[in-house]
């Protein structure tokens, strides 16, 4: 192989790990709110401006309560605050985290998409007369062209 981008093998006790933790993450992680997108669409958002806004007026509604109406609950929204600082260094943690798992998927499909047109090439050149004809023919059905310059995989059974 002239491309190995990365070289990763989970054991299973890992994997058991893993699948343990993340169990753990969803089990406590339950009251998380899930939005459609009209919903997402619908909602009045909170950029920097509007956070430090956010961060001043829980001051100022904590050192003047009694001005508030008596339907808004105070309690309710500093710990909105709270939550939110609470969150978000876990949701950029595991953001992280999920840039590596897609960046090293990627790379593992790209280290086998190599490796196997790598072999292809071989296997045309080397495989001829050599018994391979129809693992040979099997392999080329990833590169049958349709009408329009189309990729069509055409379903083959290994000979």
């Amino acid at each position: 192989m002239t491309q190995n981008l990365i070289d990763l093998e989970l054991s299973a006790e890992s994997l058991a790990a893993i699948d343990a933790a993340l169990a753990t993450l969803e089990a406590q992680l339950t009251p998380l709110l899930g939005l459609d997108p009209a919903a997402r669409r619908g909602l009045t958002k909170m950029g920097d401006k509007s956070e430090a806004f956010c961060r001043q007026a829980v001051v100022a509604f904590s050192q003047n309560a009694e001005v508030l109406p008596r339907n808004f609950d105070l309690t309710a929204y500093q710990r909105d605050l709270t939550t939110l600082d609470a969150l978000r260094p876990r949701r950029q943690r595991l953001g992280r985290l999920q840039e590596l798992l897609e960046d090293s998927e990627m790379a593992v499909g790209s280290d086998l998409m190599t490796a196997s047109l790598e072999g292809y090439a071989v296997l045309k050149v080397a495989g001829k007369g050599a018994g391979l004809d129809g693992l040979r023919q099997m392999l080329s059905a990833r590169f049958t062209r349709g009408r329009r310059g189309e990729t069509v995989v055409a379903e083959t059974e290994p000979a």
